[in-house]
């Protein structure tokens, strides 16, 4: 699924495979911002609705902002009540930065890749 926003060159992209029973992985990239954060928000209440281990991979992610912040609360609010394990996959400086200067670092299992994730 592709979003681009219409003002601007400012895409977003999700991917989800299913790389075992029980486990979704979530690939964005592009820039997550107040334009493409409901298509992130869709992509992660569809997902986390199959329960299970849940991995948002992060590592194509450009720009991080508050919408999406907003949106991975949510997630990992949900999560619980879909019985599902959300993890998060990221290691660039867009989106570790803005996880640790909220605070949202210490909320979410946050991994270097997805094989860390998974393990």
């Amino acid at each position: 699924m592709t979003v681009q926003d219409p003002r601007a060159d400012q895409t977003i992209e999700l991917s989800v495979r299913q790389p075992a029973a029980g486990v979704s992985v979530l690939a964005v990239s592009g820039e997550v911002d107040m334009v493409s954060a409901p298509a992130l928000r869709e992509a992660l209440v569809n997902g986390l609705a199959d329960g299970g281990i849940f991995v948002v991979d992060m590592t194509g992610v450009t720009f991080l902002g508050s919408a999406g912040l907003a949106v991975l609360v949510e997630a990992a609010r949900m999560a619980p009540q879909h019985s599902a394990n959300l993890k998060v996959v990221a290691k660039a400086r867009a989106v570790t930065r803005p996880l640790e200067a909220t605070g949202l670092g210490e909320v979410f299992s946050i991994h270097e890749s997805v094989d860390a994730a998974l393990t």
